[in-house]
């Protein structure tokens, strides 16, 4: 169930909940992939690093739905595919819950123009390896890794890509 606990548990118990979307984004290029990486803006959460697409899921939405709007949101993108790569999970202190975020990847045209939201103040579409070394987040490093892995696997798109 999207963006809801789990439900009640044992007094004390921490609720659970699938409440984020990650959303890598590739784009094919001369010589492999390229990824997006996105800088926060000063005046945000974690201003100054460097991250993917991070977004909540609202009550009732579909999590690929999720995915789709927050890369439209912040970055203005629509891809051509969409795939899911795994599931990340953490601890959100403000509202004492452990998150599951689900991690998607998303395919772009090769032209595709990024428009930023407020949110960022600078991107840049890097190699997988510099992606790597840019992003902050080690999940979001691991999350590349598996990606990268499938979207080079031939045969495996049909399992992982959502229908629309």
């Amino acid at each position: 169930m999207s963006g809801a606990p789990t439900g009640p548990g044992p007094a004390g118990a921490t609720p659970v909940e699938v409440g984020v979307v990650d959303v890598l984004v590739w784009r094919p290029a001369a010589k492999g992939w390229l990824v997006l990486a996105l800088e926060r803006a000063q005046g945000t959460r974690c201003a100054g690093t460097w991250e993917t697409i991070h977004g909540r899921v609202h009550p009732g939405e579909v999590l690929e739905r999720a995915a789709l709007r927050e890369l439209q949101e912040e970055a203005g993108l629509t891809p051509e595919r969409l795939f899911s790569i795994t599931m990340h999970p953490f601890y959100l202190v403000p509202t004492r819950t452990v998150q599951l975020a689900a991690v998607f990847a998303a395919i772009v045209a090769p032209d595709a123009k990024v428009v930023r939201s407020a949110e960022h103040s600078r991107h840049a579409w890097l190699t997988p390896n510099q992606a790597r070394r840019r992003f902050t987040w080690p999940h979001e490093r691991r999350a590349l890794d598996d990606a990268r892995v499938l979207i080079g696997t031939p045969g495996v798109w049909d399992v992982i890509e959502l229908q629309r």
